[in-house]
């Protein structure tokens, strides 16, 4: 059984865990935890204003991560999603659901767009973005206020 709720600080660590093996082992990012403070204040960088973070879990452990960070003028940029790798896919829906999270909340929040930025190695990902009807963009037609990734190289908008 997989739960879908808001982000709370007694899964901080757990949040943690699930991110960093992902991003360091499986994608070889030479990223820290120290490069990230947004992982280390969930609640000021991504529950404001329209904001927020989402974690999927198998019992207590947290398999599933999504955000939302308001950037104003009705957008909001789509960050940290990830899915531990023995619950992606279509049996657990871990992906799918999280997504849907963050979109229904962006719709009653009232916002108009929803911008990704990801790299060129996550094949997969891509298609399922593409699939859940987000549209590549140029890097140009970012809005000012979006937080960009050093090593993002793709970006998406999806229209509410």
């Amino acid at each position: 059984m997989i739960t879908i709720s808001p982000y709370s600080e007694q899964y901080r660590d757990g949040v943690i865990a699930l991110i960093l093996p992902i991003q360091q082992t499986e994608f070889g990012f030479a990223i820290t935890l120290q490069e990230q403070p947004d992982l280390l204040d969930i609640p000021n960088f991504y529950q404001g204003g329209h904001g927020n973070f989402w974690i999927a879990r198998a019992g207590e452990e947290v398999v599933g991560s999504i955000s939302l960070k308001d950037i104003g003028n009705a957008q909001g940029a789509l960050r940290k999603m990830f899915v531990k790798a023995p619950f992606r896919g279509r049996e657990h829906q871990v992906a799918h659901r999280l997504l849907q999270e963050l979109l229904g909340w962006s719709r009653r929040q009232g916002l108009r767009q929803v911008f990704l930025g990801t790299t060129a190695a996550f094949l997969a990902a891509h298609r399922f973005y593409e699939k859940n009807g987000f549209a590549e963009i140029d890097a140009s037609g970012l809005p000012p206020a979006f937080p960009r990734m050093g090593l993002d190289t793709r970006f998406y908008r999806l229209d509410l």
